[in-house]
């Protein structure tokens, strides 16, 4: 048993809805600059900037897959 919650569980975080490619490009990009700007010694901020990327990396990696598929 471990002693954490991962940030992530393939078991039980699957994709309701994948966005359009171009829609996570999109979203990705704005969620980029945004957590760009935050203070690199703020322990909350890179926290929520972490959670932010993983999830905005995470849509896009599933609409590239979906992209792929239909080609």
């Amino acid at each position: 048993m471990s002693s954490h919650d991962p940030l992530y569980d393939p078991k039980s975080d699957v994709h309701a809805l994948v966005p359009p490619l171009r829609e996570a490009l999109d979203r990705a990009r704005k969620v980029l600059d945004e957590k760009g700007q935050e203070n690199i010694h703020d322990r909350d901020a890179m926290i929520r900037a972490a959670y932010g990327l993983h999830y905005v990396l995470f849509d896009l990696l599933a609409a590239l897959d979906q992209a792929g598929e239909q080609k």
